[in-house]
């Protein structure tokens, strides 16, 4: 069976997709959602089913990409979720620093809001194709191009958007919050749909 890319995630792969949300993130936000229990299942609460392609093969998840609208974001959550899963002292630090990662709903470009794959389907083309999609959806609602935010450290993934044509239009330092997330700098990307 060929790769399939579609809309929604469905409930039976709901913890297929966070387990691959939190191996592709948790490096970056382990030091504020942790431990993994709960980080899992703050994950669990907070994903948006709407708010997501994902890419299988034979029924199974390999693959997936976020996006954010107004009306929410794939990964985001709300104070409810935080407060249900880390309480209300851990969810008010929590609810902080992450704000400082947050980035707005951006009116003239299309929110790319996390993608990943899994390990073993890597370098065969599910990054791309799930670019395509997204861009497709962009266009779809009527934006002109797609914005995303790159760790700097993270090569990989910035070299995939380049070949697929974004380019880096902002470089913002975290300073001593590098610490609490484990990158030093993140980089806006943006590329031209139509």
């Amino acid at each position: 069976m060929t790769l399939q890319i579609t809309q929604g995630l469905p409930n039976a792969m709901r913890a297929d997709a966070v387990r691959l949300y939190w191996q592709a993130f948790g490096g970056k936000l382990g030091t504020v959602m942790g431990p993994e229990p709960r980080a899992l299942a703050f994950l669990d609460r907070a994903i948006r089913a709407d708010h997501v392609f994902v890419a299988t093969k034979n029924g199974r998840l390999l693959g997936m990409v976020g996006f954010k609208t107004p009306q929410g974001s794939f990964a985001g959550g709300a104070m409810a979720d935080l407060v249900a899963v880390y309480g209300w002292f851990g969810a008010i630090w929590r609810a902080g620093l992450l704000g400082l990662l947050n980035r707005e709903v951006d009116n003239d470009r299309f929110l790319l809001d996390g993608i990943c794959v899994t390990p073993e389907a890597r370098s065969q083309g599910i990054g791309a194709q799930l670019l395509a999609i997204i861009e497709a959806e962009a266009v779809q609602r009527g934006y002109a191009s797609v914005r995303l935010d790159v760790i700097g450290e993270n090569w990989r993934a910035r070299a995939l958007y380049e070949r697929q044509g974004f380019v880096v239009v902002r470089t913002e330092r975290l300073g001593l919050m590098r610490h609490l997330f484990g990158f030093a700098s993140s980089l806006t990307m943006v590329k031209a749909v139509r």
